[in-house]
């Protein structure tokens, strides 16, 4: 279907799916007891769909799901640092265990903003867990709790990653060819 667009595939469909049910085994363990019963998911839209879905399904607790949507790429290659709410979350979290959902952790200029920004709304905890991260590329610390793969500093496609929009259906992650 991308002839020619795809370099090469880094992460197949079979390791997410390894992966993703190993970090549902992680996440179970920590959160036995919930302090509202159920663990909020919060993912970060429209990159974080993929993996959100198929992680709730494995995860073997009561979960509810919640979305944001944030932008820092527009149609660029690179976060351009500036971090901007599209969709706020639809309920109020206060004094829930809050996990934050991620595709990917490039600079961490966006996960810091919204770990400020969720912080401020006083969940009885807030963590991360995210299936990609590039170490390499951080420009703040953050505490990734669950991390499923750790990733050169290549621009990737798949599994709810795009570029311009393109290439999310992908049941992998793969490099990108040219993205310029």
């Amino acid at each position: 279907m991308y002839e020619g667009e795809i370099a090469s595939v880094l992460v197949t469909e079979q390791q997410i799916q390894d992966k993703i049910a190993e970090l549902a085994t992680q996440v179970a363990a920590d959160y036995p007891d919930t302090e509202q019963g159920e663990l909020l998911l919060v993912g970060v839209l429209k990159g974080a769909v993929m993996f959100m879905t198929d992680f709730a399904r494995a995860l073997p607790l009561p979960t509810q799901l919640e979305f944001m949507a944030v932008s820092s790429y527009g149609s660029s290659t690179s976060s351009s640092g500036v971090v901007r709410i599209l969709k706020d979350l639809d309920r109020d979290i206060a004094g829930r265990d809050v996990l934050i959902v991620e595709d990917i952790v490039d600079s961490g200029l966006t996960l810091n903003y919204l770990l400020r920004t969720l912080r401020a709304r006083n969940p009885a905890s807030l963590e991360v867990c995210a299936l990609l991260t590039k170490p390499e590329r951080r420009k703040v610390d953050l505490p990734i709790r669950y991390v499923g793969f750790e990733i050169p500093n290549r621009f990737v496609i798949g599994y709810g990653l795009d570029h311009a929009e393109k290439y999310r259906q992908l049941p992998y992650v793969a490099v990108l060819a040219d993205p310029l």
